[in-house]
């Protein structure tokens, strides 16, 4: 897709509060970093207070996904949830325009050389990752070590989306909207090395229902194995966290991902589902547990799970 292109039409009075809240993220994007994520930690804490219907979907998901875990300790994830979801935000703005030295400074990155390996079959290489809700800076680690194609949903802000495109090609190669399939397609052909998010429910069509935690029936698209079977690209599985000791982030990169597809799309939905789980759960609170990820049921006759 072309990139998004600076407008006159963006000085509009409808863009000013944009802009506003925009130039108070730069500024405050160049202050210390562990006072960001102090910052983003209160801010995390009023949303938390006041924005009850997210804090629903979180407790929810949550609920079906570690049933056995005591109430308190879920309770607790919750709010560390929305902590994290607070840092985020000031995230986006450390990613978008912060120097490049000085995000390496926070970054410990391994197994970049198995990109490296999975571009030798010439096929492009799907690196299929998880929303961890530092992915914006993560996405711009990974490209200082391996400039990557992003595939993504547009912002439905045009300024935004100028904004965000930009910041997150900072690094990278370029970005392909979510139903630019060709485009995939054509990247892959290419040999490039494209990010991949198949972790959240998108819906009937195109997937099925096999486990995601302790959720037995959770919708989860086959399109991983259709591009990996269509394209015959390799596929590296990422982890990605920010440190609990608030010293950066570190991002692992594991494969290429051997008998894969399988030819069986419920065989291979189960297999991905599993490393994302797995991987998860090295700093659950940091999952984006905010998405309505068991919005679609198998039995359409099912209430909804968020009421």
């Amino acid at each position: 897709m072309q990139a998004p292109q600076f407008s006159f039409a963006f000085l509009a009075p409808k863009y000013w509060l944009n802009w506003l809240g925009l130039a108070c993220l730069y500024l405050i994007s160049w202050l210390p970093y562990k006072l960001q994520l102090k910052l983003g930690c209160l801010l995390g804490l009023f949303l938390y207070c006041f924005f009850k219907r997210r804090v629903k979907i979180a407790q929810v998901n949550v609920k079906m996904c570690f049933p056995d875990m005591p109430e308190a300790q879920r309770e607790a994830m919750v709010r560390d949830n929305f902590k994290s979801t607070g840092i985020a935000f000031f995230e986006s703005g450390m990613a978008w325009w912060w120097p490049s030295w000085r995000v390496k400074k926070l970054a410990k990155v391994e197994g970049v050389e198995n990109i490296i390996k999975a571009k030798e079959s010439g096929k492009g290489v799907l690196v299929v990752a998880h929303h961890m809700l530092c992915m914006e800076m993560c996405n711009r680690i990974v490209g200082l070590h391996n400039p990557n194609i992003g595939f993504y949903r547009p912002h439905n802000n045009a300024l935004m989306e100028y904004i965000q495109y930009r910041g997150r090609m900072r690094d990278n190669r370029y970005q392909i909207g979510k139903k630019d399939i060709r485009g995939l397609y054509r990247a892959l052909g290419e040999n490039e090395s494209v990010i991949y998010l198949p972790d959240q429910d998108y819906g009937r069509r195109k997937a099925v229902f096999v486990p995601f935690f302790a959720e037995q029936k959770a919708c989860t698209t086959t399109g991983t194995s259709m591009i990996a079977r269509d394209s015959g690209c390799q596929l590296v599985i990422t982890t990605a966290y920010r440190n609990k000791d608030n010293s950066g982030y570190t991002i692992k990169f594991d494969g290429p991902l051997e008998g894969y597809p399988s030819g069986d799309d419920t065989e291979d939905a189960t297999r991905i589902n599993k490393m994302m789980t797995d991987r998860i759960l090295v700093a659950p609170e940091q999952y984006m547990w905010l998405h309505r990820r068991f919005k679609t049921r198998e039995d359409k006759k099912k209430g909804e799970v968020y009421e």
